[in-house]
C-alpha cells in the first residue's frame, strides 16, 4: 500500500500536506480501500473555523458512510469542486485529484506532531 513520506497522517486515516499555512487533507490509500467504492463526498464546513477532530464532512461508500475528521485546528477554505461529479477520484487518486479540502491552518506547528508514513504504516497494519 502507498502511503507518500511527503505527508502527514492521522489515526483516523486522513493525509495532511502543508504548504505554507494552507493544509490539503484527504483520506488514505488504505481507509479508500476499506470504504469500498466511494459514491458521494458531503463537505458543507466550507468557511467554518475547526478545532482539531472535528468532524468536517463524511464520506459514503457502497457499504457505508463515515465521518471525515480535521487534523488539526484551523478554518476550512476550500472543497475539491471535481468530488461533485466524480466522487470515485477519492480511490482512483486518493492523494492527488482525490484531495476533499483546503484549510488555513491555525498552528502549522501542529502538523508536525502527526504521524510520518512509517508509524501510519504500523497504524495500518502495513
Amino acid at each position: 500500500m502507498n502511503f507518500p513520506k511527503n505527508l502527514k497522517y492521522t489515526k483516523d486515516h486522513e493525509w495532511i500536506k502543508l504548504e505554507g499555512d494552507t493544509a490539503i487533507i484527504g483520506i488514505t490509500e488504505f481507509a479508500q480501500r476499506e470504504l469500498g467504492d466511494i459514491v458521494y463526498v458531503e463537505i458543507e464546513t466550507v468557511g467554518k473555523t475547526l478545532e482539531a477532530e472535528s468532524v468536517f464532512g463524511t464520506v459514503e461508500a457502497v457499504k457505508t458512510v463515515s465521518d471525515l475528521f480535521l487534523p488539526v485546528a484551523g478554518t476550512i477554505t476550500e472543497v475539491n469542486p471535481a468530488l461533485v461529479a466524480t466522487p470515485e477520484l477519492v480511490n482512483s487518486d486518493p492523494y492527488g485529484g482525490g484531495w476533499m479540502i483546503k484549510m488555513k491552518v491555525k498552528n502549522a506547528a501542529d502538523v508536525q506532531e502527526l504521524m510520518d508514513a512509517d508509524a501510519y504504516a504500523a497504524v495500518a497494519g502495513e
